[in-house]
């Protein structure tokens, strides 16, 4: 097996692909990396290769290289860095103007050497104008940090394209609203003509009666003029009966007027009965929470509770619209994945 290749100032640096494979696994086991990177090794040969391109050593762009909305972005204290250890970087000045006002700026001016200076300005109304002020975070923690990264993100970007190799601050890719994000490609994928077709009505009965009445009728559709038809007296066919089905062992309703109860598996008589559905939909889910937080029961007795549980009430939960029904059922899925059931 490879060694990786030691230097004085940067620690281990992969210099081979067997290398870089053998490093990325091995951070990605450790719990020194950010989340984010545990258990990727893949993610983390890619941050690492960027982080070559753009001057990080290898553990700098684990630290300061994020992805967001599917797209890598580096932090706004690392842009900095990387710009002030370039030799075309002259000088890079911070400050805010009209502090005290109702609408203070953020500026930042880049100097770059031989050109004119790039100056970059963010307001309390520019934060206004893109939804940002008073949004929960550290928009509302801090505030003047938040408008100093804008405000140097723009400047950099603009100064120092090459630098930073086409790489948008991370505080700034965090703000991007919904419709800005990425979306799912739209299937166009070709579909058979005949699909648009409508089924017959033939298969919308499973009556044997109407069946063979509506294909009488077609035949006498089709029939050309001058032909003969004779006419055969038809006995309709006597329907089998339908096996009775055994239905699954459900509760008996309390004979309490028409009050909804609740059953608890292992009891015969209800846990406690509801006028309406809606007292009683929050006296079921009071009951699984209490079931799923038994702490002195092991977690697999207690997700089976919770299915017997649920069947136990499933003539109730029938009986629940389908837009509420879904909630049940979702809430239902949380507290067995919480509880370690695979999903």
């Amino acid at each position: 097996m490879s060694a990786l290749t030691v230097t004085n100032r940067q620690g281990f640096a992969p210099a081979t692909i067997t290398e870089a494979i053998q490093f990325s696994e091995m951070l990605a086991s450790s719990q020194m990396v950010p989340k984010a990177y545990q258990g990727k090794p893949q993610d983390i040969m890619v941050c690492v290769q960027w982080g070559y391109e753009i001057g990080l050593a290898p553990m700098q762009a684990l630290q300061n290289i994020a992805v967001i909305n599917g797209k890598p972005s580096v932090y706004g204290d690392a842009a900095m860095a990387l710009v002030q250890a370039s030799p075309v970087c002259e000088d890079i000045e911070e400050y805010f103007e009209n502090e005290g006002t109702p609408n203070p700026i953020a500026v930042c001016v880049a100097k770059r050497k031989g050109r004119k200076p790039v100056v970059a300005k963010f307001s309390v109304e520019d934060a206004k104008r893109a939804g940002l002020w008073g949004k929960g975070g550290p928009w509302t923690a801090y505030p003047k940090r938040m408008m100093q990264m804008r405000s140097r993100g723009f400047a950099l970007r603009d100064a120092f394209p090459d630098v930073l190799k086409g790489l948008i601050t991370a505080e700034e890719a965090q703000d991007y609203p919904d419709e800005a994000k990425p979306k799912q490609p739209k299937d166009t994928t070709p579909r058979n003509p005949l699909d648009m077709v409508a089924k017959p009505a033939i298969e919308q009965t499973s009556n044997p009666v109407e069946i063979e009445t509506m294909m009488a009728d077609t035949v006498e559709a089709v029939v050309m003029p001058g032909t003969e038809v004779i006419e055969i007296e038809e006995v309709a066919p006597q329907p089998e009966p339908e096996p009775i089905a055994e239905e699954p062992w459900q509760p008996e309703p309390m004979a309490v007027g028409d009050g909804f109860a609740v059953f608890v598996p292992g009891k015969d008589t209800p846990n406690s009965v509801h006028a309406t559905l809606e007292e009683w939909q929050d006296a079921y889910e009071d009951v699984a929470d209490k079931i799923s937080k038994a702490g002195k029961r092991p977690a697999r007795e207690r997700m089976t509770i919770l299915r017997e549980f649920k069947e136990a009430n499933a003539d109730t939960l029938n009986r629940v619209d389908t837009v509420k029904r879904v909630r049940h059922t979702a809430a239902y899925s949380q507290r067995l994945k919480a509880l370690g059931a695979a999903q």
